[in-house]
């Protein structure tokens, strides 16, 4: 079984950032894709971004291209998410997620696990 924790979640003013941080447990965790999504209140949960088991393919939702960024650091069963230049409409509840595929996917029904969420807030 493999349990996700995400952190660094907070309130921050326009055009700050953030970083979130998912915990993953297990051996499963550093060889697959994981990824980031969000869910605004009142709306569907939505893909922000992606990342394969060897990091080197990171797809992105269009609307956070060039702001965000996401990494992993393996060897701590670790998933970052790199928030800059945040924007009002990036408030939402943010779950780190993770898939028993090595290559990433930006449909939330590829994904096996979840974490519980971490609230961002922007204000402006």
């Amino acid at each position: 079984q493999v349990h996700l924790a995400e952190s660094g979640g907070g309130l921050v003013q326009a055009g700050g950032s953030l970083r979130l941080s998912c915990a993953g447990s297990g051996e499963t965790f550093r060889s697959n894709a994981a990824g980031w999504f969000r869910q605004a209140p009142g709306k569907e949960r939505e893909f922000v971004a992606a990342i394969s088991s060897s990091a080197r393919i990171t797809p992105y939702a269009t609307s956070v291209k060039d702001r965000f960024t996401i990494s992993r650091d393996s060897a701590r069963n670790m998933v970052y998410l790199q928030m800059d230049s945040l924007k009002p409409e990036d408030t939402a509840v943010y779950f780190c997620a993770m898939r028993t595929q090595t290559w990433p996917s930006s449909r939330k029904e590829d994904f096996d696990y979840w974490g519980q969420g971490t609230q961002v807030t922007v204000s402006s």
